[in-house]
């Protein structure tokens, strides 16, 4: 899992507005939570949060904690996944919707995973051999956090002559649209009743 630690006014920026930076870092802290719990659960033999700043007591135990590589999101979920050993998923913290059955891809007879994000980019990557060389040419260069992405990505995988399977679409949390609607296809998450609490404080609906 690749994550940002939910410090305001580093995390989330573009929920501001209509939330304030503390609002945005409460709302990251929920989805990352929300998706550290649905890691935690789906099946595994290695659990890795790559983290950009410090872990907090929102880590629950069963997690190695690694400081993501320096450099562009490209070369760090590069790096995130050369760090595996074998088949490995990644996921990040903008879909606390995610279910652990939406990460158990064990039975899928393909090269990689892709779950592609309703804004054109995606919320999972998945290689069943991730080498770091094989990554670096998968990966390095795509424009990231584009409409574009996916399907830059899914052209440099057809490239490397690699058989895909597409998981579930899923919407990324990026504005105050993206949490309200996430947390109405997802009440019964950490994520929807923050965005619960906050309404009651007089943020937008």
């Amino acid at each position: 899992m690749l994550a940002k630690a939910p410090t305001p006014g580093l995390v989330k920026t573009r929920l501001v507005p209509p939330y304030t930076f503390q609002q945005a870092a409460d709302l990251a802290e929920a989805a990352l939570c929300d998706t550290l719990a649905a890691v935690l659960a789906a099946p595994a033999c290695r659990r890795v949060l790559a983290l950009d700043g410090a872990p907090g007591a929102w880590v629950p135990p069963g997690f190695d904690v690694v400081p993501q590589r320096s450099g562009g999101l490209d070369a760090r979920i590069a790096a995130a996944l050369g760090s595996a050993s074998g088949p490995a998923l990644l996921v990040g913290m903008d879909t606390p919707q995610l279910t652990p059955r939406l990460l158990d891809v064990g039975s899928a007879g393909a090269d990689a995973w892709f779950g592609p994000a309703a804004d054109g980019g995606f919320w999972a990557l998945g290689l069943r051999h991730p080498d770091p060389g094989l990554l670096d040419r998968l990966l390095l260069g795509v424009p990231m956090s584009q409409a574009g992405t996916g399907e830059a990505l899914l052209a440099r995988l057809a490239t490397a002559g690699m058989s895909v399977a597409t998981l579930p679409r899923l919407r990324d949390v990026d504005t105050g649209a993206d949490a309200a609607a996430v947390a109405a296809q997802a009440p019964g998450t950490r994520f929807a009743r923050t965005v619960i609490r906050l309404r009651a404080n007089g943020t937008p609906r």
